[in-house]
């Protein structure tokens, strides 16, 4: 099954409105928070909770993987294994994969994966003049990256052992490039924003990452970045780091990206690959691999595992702008779609079912942490 730029523009009218808009779409300004400023409290209750959900996140010890290879006449160019951090460094992988294309003479290229990965490197060769068709199993809304939280941070991504000075190299670069290309689509298209982002710990305060953690080229990116006093401290925990960082609605964003997609005159085939022998069987000769933890099958990529999440929603809360990481492993995201509360992580893990008992216990944490606010 094939979608056609005529098929797709056959769309309601002001669907694609604000176009031009969008280009002049800037973050907006950051209003510090005054000590003595008062966040609105999440009302958490089993009775306000709308849906639970379950993800898996494509995790690999040694970090993501960027890199070409030879498959008979093809070339393909591995973009895959981003763990928690799909979203956040989707546009940076995507800008390196595009770079290691540069390489070869093709034009005419296949993306294998319509999530964001996939959609973000399809743009991207878009931009640069290639040709191009998406083969794809699912669409948004059925891929696992509209089951994302959608906060601009890149966790989850590798085991601190077994990182390479390359990944290093390659996961700075990343960073960088897409903190600044979220920060040029802020605003209601994209569904991006920026909100004050609370780490919170009953042990100790947050600390810079060495110099030799990849993450140490990533903390100087957020803006307005400090350790709270007690004073300034809204909430029961002994420590509480704010810095700005930006909220990514992934219906609202995925969205986004497949109509700049399909006006740019791409294509989207509706189809599953068993196994990498089959995509021979494509005319393009240029293929990029984003297929998340479809590589652990389809390459044999025996790293590659997944890491489970389970999320549930509360009933919105318009007043609610901000976000908060732990105490532990508890998080809450202020989404329209209503308020994200989180709070697992199972390597290894790949059942789909939604657990109660996981449910309850991030509803009873998440919930003490918010009814004792100052």
């Amino acid at each position: 099954m094939r979608w056609s730029r005529r098929q797709f523009l056959a769309v309601p009218p002001g669907w694609l409105a604000g176009c031009a808009a969008r280009r002049a779409a800037i973050a907006p300004p950051i209003a510090p928070v005054s000590p003595s400023a008062r966040l609105a409290r999440v009302r958490v209750a089993p009775e306000r909770v709308t849906r639970t959900i379950v993800g898996l996140r494509p995790f690999r010890p040694s970090g993501f993987v960027v890199r070409g290879e030879k498959l008979d006449d093809k070339t393909v160019i591995h973009n895959y294994g981003h763990g928690g951090a799909g979203i956040t460094l989707s546009w940076g992988t995507a800008q390196l994969a595009v770079v290691e294309a540069a390489k070869v003479e093709a034009r005419e290229c296949a993306v294998i994966g319509c999530g964001v990965v996939g959609l973000s490197t399809a743009r991207l060769l878009q931009q640069r003049g290639y040709n191009l068709t998406i083969y794809a199993k699912a669409m948004p809304p059925d891929t696992t990256s509209n089951v994302a939280g959608g906060l601009w941070d890149p966790v989850t991504v590798y085991d601190h052992t077994r990182v390479t000075p390359e990944f290093h190299r390659q996961f700075g670069e990343a960073g960088r490039f897409a903190f600044r290309r979220y920060q040029s689509m802020a605003g209601e298209t994209y569904g991006v924003r920026w909100l004050p982002y609370y780490s919170l710990s009953r042990d100790s305060a947050v600390s810079p990452a060495p110099p030799e953690s990849p993450y140490s080229q990533i903390q100087p990116l957020y803006p307005d970045a400090k350790q709270l006093t007690r004073d300034e401290n809204p909430f029961d925990v002994p420590y509480a780091y704010r810095r700005y960082s930006m909220l990514i609605e992934p219906a609202i964003y995925l969205d986004a990206l497949m109509r700049d997609f399909y006006v740019a005159g791409g294509r989207i085939a509706v189809r599953e690959f068993a196994e990498a022998r089959e995509l021979m069987s494509l005319r393009e000769s240029l293929i990029f691999n984003c297929t998340g933890l479809g590589a652990r099958t389809l390459f044999h990529d025996d790293e590659l595992i997944p890491i489970r999440g389970q999320l549930s929603f509360l009933l919105p809360q318009p007043e609610v702008d901000y976000m908060t990481s732990g105490p532990g492993d508890i998080y809450m995201f202020p989404r329209r779609d209503g308020i994200l509360l989180g709070g697992t992580h199972e390597r290894g893990e790949s059942r789909l079912e939604a657990d109660p008992a996981a449910e309850q216990r991030i509803l009873r944490e998440n919930a003490a942490l918010f009814a004792g606010m100052r």
